[in-house]
């Protein structure tokens, strides 16, 4: 008897703070308003949050943040959130192979005789025609990547220590080593400055397998030795969202060559941009981060920024890479025997990783996104609650949702109209009757007599 009247206590005080939530939680509560507009096939939806959206909530983790219909009724909710320690990523060591070409030839891209296994691992790479010692130029790689399945994330370089300085080359994929596809450029350095030596290896490609990449070199015209290459792969489960950057963000001066910057929030950070305005700027940095003033500083990453004119072109290297701690404070300590960034601050751009929002489309649309509202209670399922038999592949099945407006605010202080307060009436009513029925109960099984045992 006892279980049971448990059970009812505890019924009770779930549907008391049921009815109470839904009563107290409308769209007029929250200072923004989002209109959205669905696409695919429901019931889930998923929204990728704009990092401008994301700034309005009054809570650091969201906890404010709400789907609600046309009607006003919250819709359940889940929200995946991505980290730089949740991404599984692998890195292959790969072959690679010279291309050269006669140091007088123009040919952007040397002209090769290539042997391949049959599973397409390279064998053998050599020029279409020979070229007398002497005459040859290193111009670039060919990499061999068939070994990698997966979608290729970042190339990691080394090379002999002879060749210093800034390193600029193209970046092009292919499967058949027939047609090449152009991946962008990529940019690697090793500098000695102020007795310390700072070295950049990593070059970010763009998430999209391939059999091959072909490395060419634009300044200097030639090649250094590679003594190391790797390739950061991940499957496409994993792969990253796109990165959400801010807008410039102010700061100030603490003191000479360092500069501090007030997030609107605390948010996951994992990378910075500083702006660079003078050319020939050259910058090492120690950059520190905290939650809160009454904290300490603790450093987050040091490097090299720099704004350089080469052969007439700008060499840009202005972002630092973080792990996604949460900050809402940065620090920027710039040693001035570079000379310096300048009296004022500069203005800075944080990325973000972009959180997701799945809900349960529920009544009627359009639907409607909420945030602001510093009091709220978190309200948001696991994914695996919302969407049974739930895989991380299946996020991307879902039907999408994108913000469809700008946001509108809802006044400061809203007047409760006559059908709020009918709604109100009605469900403390309902939550009135069901206590005296589950009291009724109660009171019955307190009367029953007990059953006597044979």
């Amino acid at each position: 008897m006892s279980r049971k009247l448990s059970r009812i206590g505890l019924g009770v005080a779930g549907l008391w703070l049921a009815l109470s939530v839904t009563a107290q939680e409308q769209p007029a509560d929250f200072a923004h308003q989002v209109p959205l507009a669905l696409s695919g096939e429901g019931p889930w939806y998923r929204l990728a949050l704009p990092l401008e959206i994301q700034l309005q909530a009054r809570q650091t983790d969201l906890s404010d943040l709400r789907v609600f219909n046309a009607a006003g009724q919250a819709q359940a909710y889940a929200l995946v959130r991505e980290t730089a320690r949740s991404r599984e990523n692998r890195t292959t060591d790969v072959k690679w192979f010279p291309l050269y070409n006669a140091a007088d030839d123009n040919e952007r891209a040397p002209s090769v005789r290539v042997q391949s296994s049959a599973n397409g691992t390279l064998v053998q790479v050599q020029p279409s025609s020979r070229l007398e010692a002497g005459e040859e130029e290193l111009r670039g790689w060919l990499l061999d990547a068939s070994a990698i399945k997966a979608p290729l994330q970042q190339l990691i370089l080394d090379w002999t220590s002879e060749r210093d300085g800034f390193q600029r080359f193209t970046i092009e994929a292919s499967d058949d080593l027939q047609h090449w596809q152009a991946w962008g450029e990529g940019q690697v350095a090793r500098l000695t400055f102020a007795d310390e030596r700072v070295e950049q290896h990593e070059v970010s490609l763009p998430g999209q397998p391939a059999r091959y990449l072909r490395l060419l070199w634009e300044s200097p015209s030639s090649a250094p030795v590679l003594t190391s290459v790797q390739l950061q792969s991940g499957s496409r489960e994993s792969l990253p969202l796109p990165l959400a950057w801010s807008q410039p963000l102010a700061g100030s001066t603490t003191k000479a060559g360092q500069y501090t910057w007030q997030l609107p929030m605390g948010l996951n950070i994992e990378q910075v941009q500083v702006e660079l305005s003078q050319a020939n700027s050259l910058a090492p940095v120690t950059l520190a981060g905290r939650r809160e003033s009454s904290q300490p500083w603790q450093t987050l990453n040091s490097g090299l920024l720099y704004r350089l004119t080469q052969n007439g072109q700008d060499v840009l290297q202005n972002q630092l890479q973080l792990s996604g701690q949460t900050v809402q404070q940065l620090r920027l300590t710039v040693d001035e025997r570079g000379g310096g960034l300048g009296a004022e601050a500069p203005a800075l751009r944080f990325a973000v990783r972009p959180t997701q929002v799945v809900f349960l489309a529920r009544g009627e649309g359009p639907y409607s996104l909420a945030l602001g509202n510093a009091t709220v209670k978190a309200a948001s399922l696991p994914m695996a609650t919302l969407v049974p038999d739930y895989k991380p592949s299946r996020l991307a099945t879902l039907g999408t949702a994108k913000a469809n407006g700008v946001a509108t605010s809802a006044p400061a202080a809203a007047t409760p109209t006559v059908e709020t307060n009918w709604k109100k009436i009605g469900l403390w009513a309902v939550l009135l009757i069901s206590v005296l029925v589950l009291a009724a109960m109660a009171f019955s099984l307190l009367r029953k007599p007990p059953v006597k045992s044979p």
